[in-house]
């Protein structure tokens, strides 16, 4: 037990708690047993007279070997306590990683005077133990986090760091790269990579000036659902096994192609050699899957399926083959399209039995929900529609499965029924690699949850935002200090197989 302070609307409050360990989570819990009240208001009395009531239980000596006791013979003076664990972990994935001979190396051709490579650690340290503004991190490095060689920083310096880690973020994370490629033994014939957005609760865009366009920008495409704000884009190319290996950001109305044609561009300078990309269907477009096989290269992508009538993924769908039962449960058929003169289309047709039984069910609870509403609407033929009417037909669940006859009267569209019960637990993959059996094409596009982990990590993990930097320089650093954040949590996590939340605490 330990008398502690909390903060409260403005006020400090003295409680009297005990830490336990949560059995669930094996997590350390502190347990409210006594409200002292506000610490303006404190009985201080009420408190002396109940430290002369415990005392009056304990022997002479037993006070005098307690070291938080006031004693003229109290062995030592408690000043104060710092973090140790976590960023002494971290540094040492850092050392083991090469990320600190890397930076050491590439700071040699710059006389600077004060440890950069150190700043950067404890900047990325935060990010995944306590993730705040750069301003509070003079507070956290001189009173809350003990990291080996800094023990106290200013912010300014903090700034010309991330300057640094920006103009030589190309050698950094190529020298990264390969280091922990080799050092782990990554598998990196699959690159997985998609895109993300974070938004700026500001109320005007950013102008584009002669050193380079604006970041901030508004678009209609956001992922976080908020296209009323300006935003920019992030992507990650993603190992099979979960490891980012680089990042990119760019202004928020940035299109797919730019993005595929930088990435590619990108990654061929590091000559990869076989490297076959990994995208959702939000990337399909043809103009893309050019792009993609440049310089070698191949993909896999998902295909959307509902395209109208006419299309390759609907002649994929529909062409007749047996399917082949995998060992996770799911059913396989590859489709060999033959264009003519133009180039073969390989696709890979996957059916999850969970999921088809899922979808009918669903279905036909939707399907039941709308013939009780039509016999609701009691119709008569040639009458004009009800308002209830129109809502059923406008509603975005129930409107699809209702078609309107010739003299005006709403009915249940039971071919709209049976063509949806063709894509029942279904999804279509496309891939340019012959090579590739349909088992690794499907297992493939499986593991690109991994890159979706990364996401939700980095905006719930490590609080990607909010981004407290306007300067395009600025936010671009940020996000490559969360990427190194994200890089360590990830090999962190892959070594002792438990999850960051375990470790941390």
């Amino acid at each position: 037990m330990y008398i502690r302070t909390v903060k409260s609307r403005g006020y400090e409050y003295v409680q009297l708690a005990h830490n336990y360990r949560d059995p669930e989570t094996g997590a350390s819990r502190a347990r409210v047993l006594f409200n002292f009240g506000r610490k303006d208001q404190l009985d201080v009395e009420g408190l002396t007279r109940l430290v002369g009531s415990i005392a009056r239980f304990l022997e002479k000596h037993d006070l005098a070997s307690l070291p938080l006791v006031e004693s003229d013979d109290a062995p030592f003076e408690f000043v104060g306590a710092k973090q140790l664990g976590g960023p002494w972990l971290l540094d040492g994935l850092w050392e083991r990683l090469g990320i600190r001979k890397t930076l050491e190396k590439l700071l040699l051709e710059r006389n600077y005077s004060t440890p950069v490579e150190r700043m950067i650690f404890a900047m990325t340290a935060n990010r995944a133990l306590n993730p705040s503004s750069k301003l509070y991190m003079e507070h956290w490095v001189q009173e809350e986090a003990f990291i080996p060689g800094l023990p106290e920083v200013d912010v300014h310096y903090l700034y010309r760091a991330m300057d640094f880690l920006l103009e030589a973020s190309e050698s950094i994370q190529e020298e990264v790269f390969f280091h922990v490629a080799n050092l782990l033994n990554l598998e990196v014939d699959l690159i997985f990579l998609d895109t993300t957005t974070t938004y700026f609760e500001i109320a005007e865009e950013d102008t584009d000036a002669e050193e380079g366009p604006g970041l901030r920008k508004r678009s209609q495409h956001s992922k976080d659902e908020r296209p009323d704000l300006p935003q920019v884009v992030i992507a990650f190319a993603v190992t099979r096994g979960g490891i980012p290996v680089r990042c990119w950001v760019w202004p928020g109305n940035t299109s797919d192609q730019q993005i595929i044609k930088e990435v590619k561009k990108d990654l061929n300078r590091w000559q990869l050699g076989r490297v076959v990309m990994v995208q959702d269907a939000g990337f399909n477009s043809e103009e893309n899957k050019r792009l993609l096989q440049t310089a070698g290269g191949h993909y896999i992508i998902g295909e959307k399926l509902r395209q109208g009538r006419k299309g390759d993924p609907v002649e994929a769908l529909s062409k007749p083959g047996r399917y082949t039962t995998l060992e996770n449960g799911l059913e396989i058929k590859e489709v060999i399209l033959e264009k003519g003169s133009e180039a073969r289309r390989r696709y890979v047709l996957v059916r999850n039995p969970d999921e088809a039984r899922r979808d009918a069910l669903k279905r036909a609870d939707i399907v039941k929900e709308v013939e009780r509403r039509l016999e609701e609407l009691k119709q008569l033929d040639g009458q004009p529609h009800k308002k209830a009417a129109c809502a059923l037909r406008a509603h975005s669940v129930y409107g699809r499965y209702v078609r309107q006859t010739k003299t005006g009267k709403l009915m249940l569209d039971k071919a709209k029924i049976r063509s949806e019960a063709q894509y029942d637990g279904k999804y279509l993959l496309s891939t340019s690699d012959f090579g590739l059996s349909a088992e690794d094409v499907v297992l493939g596009y499986k593991q690109l949850s991994e890159i979706e982990l990364v996401f939700r990590d980095m905006k719930h993990l490590i609080d990607i935002r909010p981004v407290r930097h306007r300067l395009p320089a600025r936010i671009k650093a940020h996000v490559l200090l969360c990427w190194l954040g994200m890089l360590l949590i990830r090999i962190a996590e892959q070594e002792t197989g438990q999850t960051w939340f375990q470790i941390k605490y």
